[in-house]
């Protein structure tokens, strides 16, 4: 929902900052991966008890390279593998957040943990069904910027979901009512998108 507004605050510093790795030799890929090490170490964080806000920094670190890695790709040379692998991290580092709240308290958080994760799944196929059926059509959109695939809008995004997970590092003991309600929310925007898509792919 915030994506697209957020792109003409977010985009200048971000390939100001991805000119300047390109021009020294760093690979969008490897900040890529840069970004899914950081997000991992917080999920390892969460997991074993660790300090929150440790939790916290690593999340906002992950989630600035994700967004330099498309900075630095646009300086160097976009390619179709390094926007393969940028959407396999993002689905990676959002599966691993939830799951390591799961292992910090499977008692508290198990159910509610496998309820966020399942509504994940169901607003990724929509998101990427749909990018599929787009690429088809060689329908395309910058609204969320410049990226290698269709990203339809939704309520629900990427800097809705980087805020809940911040919220998460906040606030710890309410994983349980919070993943419900964000999972609630992931699933309304599915079926948005669902019906979204029947006008659009008509």
């Amino acid at each position: 929902m915030f994506d697209a507004r957020l792109r003409p605050v977010i985009d200048p510093p971000l390939n100001a900052v991805g000119g300047w790795l390109a021009a020294r030799g760093v690979g969008a890929d490897a900040v890529t991966l840069a970004g899914l090490a950081l997000g991992l170490a917080a999920a390892g964080v969460i997991a074993l008890h660790g300090p929150m806000l440790l939790a916290l920094v690593l999340v906002l670190a992950g989630r600035v390279a994700d967004g330099l890695d498309g900075a630095v790709a646009r300086a160097s040379g976009k390619s179709d593998f390094g926007g393969y692998l940028d959407i396999f991290c993002d689905f990676l580092f959002y599966a691993a957040i939830p799951l390591a709240f799961v292992l910090r308290d499977p008692q508290a958080n198990g159910l509610a943990g496998a309820v966020l994760i399942g509504s994940f799944y169901v607003n990724a196929a929509s998101f990427l069904g749909f990018a599929i059926m787009a690429a088809k059509r060689a329908m395309e959109t910058s609204a969320q910027g410049q990226k290698s695939l269709y990203y339809a809008a939704g309520l629900l995004e990427g800097a809705e979901t980087i805020g809940f997970f911040l919220l998460l590092c906040l606030w710890p003991a309410a994983f349980a009512p919070l993943a419900y309600g964000f999972a609630f929310l992931c699933l309304v925007t599915a079926v948005a998108r669902v019906v979204w898509a029947r006008g659009a792919l008509r």
